[in-house]
């Protein structure tokens, strides 16, 4: 019970706070929007590599493996 009483509590302070402070609030938008923009774009420059680098070692494996049952037969 004291939980949804706090929640209540917090949702009204924070529409309380968004209603006083909502030019301060676009300001930190704004400036969060080019950080987050950042830090995605690295992050999917680092996903794109490890992506590119784990086809390259499957091909290879493919391959030794291919040269593997070659040699055998």
């Amino acid at each position: 019970m004291w939980i949804i009483l706090g929640g209540i509590a917090a949702i009204i302070l924070g529409i309380l706070g968004l209603i006083e402070w909502w030019l301060l609030f676009l300001k930190a938008l704004a400036a969060l929007v080019p950080f987050i923009l950042l830090i995605g774009g690295i992050l999917a420059v680092i996903i794109g590599i490890s992506s590119v680098k784990e086809r390259a070692e499957e091909k290879r494996e493919e391959a030794v493996e291919e040269s593997t049952e070659n040699d055998k037969s």
